[in-house]
């Protein structure tokens, strides 16, 4: 069974960091790539930031310059390091293995003072 388990999120101020982790069991992580997406409260969901299996990246555009995706094989983990956070960004964060369409549950990032 593929599960995804996203960790990492929670209370932050305005300007802050957070790292989001996603752990990958059941499916070999170096084969495929990654997505992280978004769900805003009351919005739709939002692809973030993806990193394809020969390590390139890409980025939402109106986050460039604050997120960092990356892996690590070895551990069957991807990271979302996100910096300068403010509260539009709250929102329950996924990550996504996009070409077998398995999501994990989630973790909510909460942007506030």
């Amino acid at each position: 069974e593929v599960q995804l388990a996203e960790s990492g999120g929670g209370l932050v101020q305005p300007g802050g960091s957070l790292r989001l982790s996603c752990e990958v069991s059941g499916f070999t992580l170096g084969g495929s790539g990654m997505t992280w997406a978004r769900q805003a409260p009351g919005k739709g969901l939002e692809w973030m930031s993806s990193i394809h299996r020969d390590g390139s990246t890409y980025y939402v555009d109106s986050m460039k310059g604050r997120l960092t995706i990356s892996r690590d094989n070895a551990k069957s983990t991807v990271y979302l390091q996100m910096n300068s956070l403010k509260p539009e960004d709250t929102a329950v964060y996924y990550c996504v293995i996009v070409s077998r369409g398995y999501w994990g549950k989630g973790t909510l990032v909460t942007v506030s003072s």
